[in-house]
């Protein structure tokens, strides 16, 4: 895996996911990353909280928040999820990417839409709502 990090371009930037828990047993992949700017991926599963590790190796961060059908955990979840950026917007993160999805995407814009409302409650940040293609303005034709 070092090896692969050696290969990567040094004019991007690049977050790794892994997803098992023998990866943080001790600080060494935490260590490699912090020393080669690599975030490190946050995968949020509701069945699978072992990977849900808090390293941020750079002062930016990507969640992966595995939502499931609107279950009431996704909601508990998101609620935990915007406190936690609120401490790190208080703490200064730079960027915080937050990928939501789940098994049947039908829900995954439900979810979003709560994610963005609580991140704008508690946190304060100023994200937009999602607008759907039904609340989009009708366009005149020319024809």
């Amino acid at each position: 895996l070092y090896h692969f990090f050696d290969s990567l371009p040094k004019d991007m930037e690049f977050f790794l996911e892994v997803r098992h828990p023998s990866w943080f047993a001790d600080d060494n992949l935490v260590t490699e990353l912090r020393n080669r700017k690599i975030g490190s991926v946050i995968t949020d599963t509701a069945g699978e909280r072992h990977v849900a590790h808090m390293h941020l190796t750079i002062p930016k961060t990507f969640v992966r928040f595995v939502a499931n059908d609107l279950h009431p955990s996704d909601f508990t979840r998101a609620d935990a999820w915007a406190l936690r950026v609120k401490e790190w917007l208080y703490k200064g993160i730079g960027e915080i990417y937050f990928f939501i999805h789940m098994r049947d995407e039908k829900y995954s814009l439900d979810i979003a839409q709560y994610t963005i409302q609580k991140f704008n409650e508690i946190a304060a940040t100023d994200i937009e709502p999602l607008r759907f293609i039904s609340d989009e303005p009708k366009q005149k034709t020319l024809f």
